[in-house]
């Protein structure tokens, strides 16, 4: 065999299953093959110049690369089995946060010191909540921000590279069971090893679906995630972004009993692109650094959606909504709430005038042409239930930017081992189906690595 372990992406998962594999055993040989280019080398083009809007890049530097589609993400890392995947099922609930935890020391002394842990745990702001027909998840969360998460992640790479070979830029075609482990095509040739992790992202949902069905391993449709990014003055906010930072929230609504909730919460952040897949969706990061803070937070509000039969393609749904949105504003568009409640499309005279400037230059227009009346009645009740406990919420200026989309991959059929049906070949992290956030991906590279040194 060429390698004793090859892992398949360099995000968060794979990073930590080749931190766990060499932090003891140095003779053991690994290598990581990413699509994407290594941290000092992904660069997006947009600098809101010359390139204001994304230009449909061969690789994505926001979404592929070391760190993977987190590199650039606001670094918060919940610990909790309330959110952010299934972990806990295979592994155990106990087992799920102490492997959380354990992730937290390593980006804490890797160039974490200083930032805060935020927790829910006795939060008076869970009642408010309740009074007001919501419900705020438990979790205590490590806010790095896309700065020092940066930092962290440089930190890594300098020590894995030089235990661990990587190779950038090089995609993996397929894989193959051989007697004595697996081979994987690249463009560059052919490779073995004993054991394969994949670790792919949700940027490697259609990869891994179409794996699947070429090794015969089973997978069940998932969920995907509709909705829009809302920004507005962070000071609207403050009062619970300066206790808990990140708040999970969630509504029910009342017109279809429909789930809402907040994801992905940015306190003077700033709203950005994303490119998955070649389809333009929205997303938004934050920053520890005070001279890179604006005065503007935004978190995204989604409806989960998930289909079986006949239709089971919950991906392609998202896909076929961020699509229609991209043709419409030509990428990401932007409409004031007051807009959207009146039934008219927001022009460039009524973004302008408005109190609430867009951090990501968008195209105004009407989200009520993209996104189904279900899901778009369902978010709009959740901004008046938010209003309720931070008022201001439902302004006629507040911005709301679409389409964003959560892709997970069709959940693979794993054993509590984290293994296909083929000995030694691992699926780990949100390409998985089975995480949904970093911290869960991270945790779970580091259960299969040590899977792995206990059976060799």
């Amino acid at each position: 065999m060429d390698y004793d372990v090859i892992i398949i992406g360099a995000g968060p998962g794979g990073i930590f299953a080749a931190y766990e594999l060499t932090r003891e055993r140095t003779d053991l040989r690994v290598a990581v093959f990413e699509s994407g280019n290594e941290l000092s080398k992904r660069k997006c083009p947009i600098d809101g110049k010359k390139v204001k809007t994304c230009i449909g890049c061969e690789t994505c530097s926001i979404m592929s690369g070391f760190g993977g589609a987190g590199a650039f993400s606001d670094g918060k890392y919940n610990i909790t089995n309330d959110f952010g995947g299934t972990l806990y099922e295979y592994i155990g609930k106990e087992e799920a946060i102490n492997l959380m935890e354990y992730v937290d020391s390593i980006n804490v002394s890797h160039g974490g010191a200083g930032t805060r842990l935020y927790t829910t745990a006795n939060s008076t702001f869970k009642k408010i909540c309740l009074q007001n027909k919501l419900q705020l998840l438990d979790a205590s969360v490590r806010h790095l921000g896309t700065d020092i998460n940066y930092v962290v992640l440089e930190k890594l790479y300098a020590e894995l590279r030089e235990k661990v070979e990587f190779r950038f830029r090089t995609p993996v075609r397929h894989i193959e069971a051989v007697d004595g482990g697996f081979k994987v095509d690249t463009d560059d040739g052919s490779y073995t090893c004993g054991k394969c992790i994949v670790s792919v992202g949700r940027s490697g949902s259609k990869w891994i679906e179409t794996v699947c069905e070429e090794m015969g391993i089973e997978t069940e449709s998932n969920r995907v995630d509709l909705g829009v990014r809302v920004e507005l003055p962070a000071v609207l906010f403050s009062h619970i972004t300066d206790e808990l930072y990140e708040s999970k929230i969630v509504y029910r609504t009342e017109k279809f009993e429909d789930k809402v909730r907040t994801f992905c919460m940015n306190p003077k952040g700033r709203v950005v692109n994303e490119n998955t897949n070649g389809i333009v969706t929205v997303n938004g990061h934050s920053y520890e650094d005070p001279a890179r803070q604006t005065d503007y937070t935004n978190f995204a509000l989604l409806v989960s959606k998930h289909f079986s039969v006949p239709f089971k393609d919950s991906n392609g749904y998202g896909e076929s909504i961020a699509r229609l949105s991209n043709m419409l504003g030509g990428g990401v568009i932007v409409q004031r709430f007051g807009d959207l409640i009146r039934g008219r499309r927001t022009n460039y005279k009524r973004l302008s005038s408005s109190f609430v400037t867009p951090t990501l230059n968008a195209e105004p227009g009407d989200l009520s042409l993209v996104l189904p009346k279900r899901i778009l009645d369902g978010i709009i009740e959740m901004i008046y239930a938010l209003d309720k406990i931070a008022p201001g919420t439902a302004n006629d200026d507040t911005l709301l930017y679409g389409v964003e989309v959560k892709f997970y991959n069709m959940e693979v059929k794993l054993n509590e081992h984290l293994e296909t049906k083929y000995d030694g070949l691992y699926m780990i992290g949100d390409g998985s189906g089975v995480t949904h956030s970093l911290s869960h991906a991270s945790a779970s590279g580091v259960f299969v690595a040590r899977d792995i040194l206990s059976r060799s």
